[in-house]
């Protein structure tokens, strides 16, 4: 394994990793907006024809019907969210590493960056369940053709007034079941990557910008490959409502199963995976671009 660059500074992955979720919305979202339009259509009448009959076909309508404008629905509470949510989730990495150090130099094993990277899971959490709730409602509300909410923060002001603080948090555990153990595999996977492939003798700091994008990329795929799941629960609960699911993501996940098979729990499939390589790829090489920089404006830090 490659040396790790030591030592590990939490603040300093705490402001890199704010620049790069900035980096990883603008190039995501419009795919993270079609995800969400296909995990919460309604299953078709006997004899209908479903919204949207893919990713592709979701992409032209969306297009089509609201322009460009259209893929960048709700990309507000994302934006305000993620520069916070993205910090938080690499201080906690950053964290997660170094509490599991004996020494300043000790380099850490595959287990134990995975653990890193579920503790930043926990961290997320707080800022990631109700940005989550508010994009959800905001991304499928154009397809219905309803206009409840004007905007991310009528949103957030309408949902605290019918529900209180429960409703802008309405889905939380599932977000927690997701992020968690896709957190682990997000983080693990990079630092896997890199290590591969940083050339013999050289340290993983010095990775040229292809590889970063390489190694970034598919951790974002293997981190959807683990949350896509709990992700098609989650936009599915968030999103109905109030009282459809009285028990929660088990209520969910039966009425899938049910009436859609066990399929259903991948919806969206396409539109993730698509997203998922260019948007991770662009969040870590924004991540470690930032890094050099602090690096080199305080080294003792």
């Amino acid at each position: 394994m490659a040396k790790q660059p030591q030592p590990i500074s939490p603040l300093k992955n705490f402001f890199a990793g704010g620049f790069g979720g900035v980096c990883l919305v603008f190039v995501g979202h419009p795919l993270d907006t079609i995800k969400v339009r296909l995990q919460t259509q309604p299953k078709p009448q006997p004899g209908q024809t479903p919204l949207y009959s893919g990713t592709f076909d979701c992409f032209r309508k969306t297009l089509v019907g609201e322009g460009v404008r259209g893929l960048y629905r709700g990309m507000a509470a994302p934006i305000i969210g993620v520069t916070p949510m993205y910090a938080v989730c690499f201080f906690g990495f950053g964290l997660g590493k170094r509490l599991q150090q004996r020494k300043p130099d000790d380099v850490l094993t595959y287990p134990q960056l995975f653990a890193a990277g579920m503790l930043s899971g926990v961290f997320t959490t707080v800022i990631m369940a109700p940005g989550e709730r508010i994009k959800c409602l905001l991304q499928i509300q154009a397809a219905t053709g309803e206009t409840k909410y004007s905007g991310s923060l009528d949103c957030a002001k309408q949902l605290y007034r019918e529900a209180g603080i429960r409703g802008v948090y309405k889905g939380t555990v599932l977000t927690l079941m997701r992020d968690v153990p896709a957190s682990g595999m997000y983080f693990m996977t990079y630092e896997w990557l890199k290590n591969i492939l940083t050339p013999e003798g050289k340290s993983v700091s010095d990775l040229s910008v292809p590889r970063i994008l390489f190694a970034g990329g598919l951790a974002g795929i293997f981190n959807w490959v683990v949350a896509i799941p709990p992700d098609v629960l989650k936009s599915r609960f968030q999103t109905a409502p109030d009282g459809k699911y009285p028990n929660g993501f088990r209520d969910v996940l039966r009425e899938l199963i049910r009436e859609e098979g066990v399929a259903s729990l991948y919806k969206g499939f396409t539109a993730v995976m698509i997203r998922a390589f260019p948007a991770n790829a662009a969040c870590f090489l924004g991540f470690e671009v930032a890094m050099k920089f602090l690096n080199w404006i305080a080294p003792r830090v």
